[in-house]
């Protein structure tokens, strides 16, 4: 929980406030919200909960404006346009449970990542040269790891906070890497195995994985399946291939209904429950099924 920057009766003064018509005091409100950052939006929001009527409207104005449209309407509308980015997708989703989230900082989290590797190759590199690079930088300089502790914490699943811990779920862990292989013009694809994820380079000599939840581990195209052969799974040659940004962007979704229904918190699982249904049958229609 975040530490209280304000007093009791500092924040009922504010909330106080809100129901005040004049545009001066509004303006005033506005930019003390501002000045409070996700503190300011959390006692906003309580508001809008639990608030009288009167004070309702306003918080929510100020919201708007401090936060921009609703993200989740957002993410609908991103998902209907089938123009799929990775990036985009992930800090979107990140941002249907943390409106306040800054997606500049998670942005620039991944450049100084990027930037880390360009210290440290030296051209010219082959792939997995440069994978090589991308390893010692995320698993052994930063530390990145699978979080194997609390494999369902729907924390794994947000790609600030997975920047902030160093910890996240093999599909979280193989997008950053792919973000990062991306800025150092590198074109790795995204494995989606059944219940595990992996990262995938085929642009060599010859393909090779890479498993970020085992920190860096490379895999031949037998490894895989017999790694799937292990897990009682029947290797089929599309396990193999990569998978759309869309499919990713969904499973990340279906990963979120499961955490939070974990946690017991419904309401959330039913939001991400719809995404998965608008990811579905925007496919459909895209098919002509």
């Amino acid at each position: 929980m975040a530490q209280r920057i304000i007093s009791n009766a500092r924040e009922k003064a504010l909330v106080s406030l809100l129901e005040d018509p004049s545009p001066i005091v509004q303006e005033a409100l506005l930019k003390e919200f501002q000045r409070l950052g996700s503190d300011g939006i959390s006692i906003l929001q309580k508001v809008i909960r639990e608030g009288e009527e009167d004070s309702r409207k306003p918080a929510s104005q100020i919201v708007g404006t401090l936060i921009g449209p609703d993200p989740s309407r957002l993410f609908f509308d991103f998902i209907r346009s089938l123009q799929y980015d990775l990036e985009s997708g992930l800090l979107m989703i990140n941002r249907v449970i943390f409106p306040e989230c800054d997606r500049e900082q998670s942005r620039d989290g991944m450049e100084k990542l990027a930037d880390r590797c360009r210290e440290l190759g030296v051209a010219p590199m082959n792939p997995r040269e440069q994978c090589r690079v991308i390893n010692r930088v995320l698993f052994h300089e930063a530390g990145f790891r699978g979080n194997t502790e609390d494999f369902d914490d729907p924390l794994n699943s947000c790609m600030e906070v997975v920047l902030k811990r160093k910890t996240g779920l093999p599909i979280l862990l193989s997008s950053l890497y792919i973000l990062v292989g991306q800025r150092l013009g590198l074109d790795l694809e995204p494995i989606g195995l059944p219940g595990h994820f992996m990262v995938g380079s085929f642009t060599g000599s010859e393909p090779f994985y890479i498993d970020p939840f085992e920190r860096e581990k490379f895999r031949t195209m037998e490894d895989v399946r017999e790694f799937l052969i292990q897990r009682q799974i029947t290797p089929e040659l599309h396990h193999l291939a990569p998978v759309p940004v869309g499919e990713v962007l969904c499973r990340v979704c279906r990963n979120l209904v499961r955490q939070f229904e974990a946690r017991n918190q419904p309401r959330w699982a039913n939001r991400f429950r719809m995404f998965v249904r608008e990811f579905e049958q925007t496919h459909r229609r895209r098919s002509g099924a």
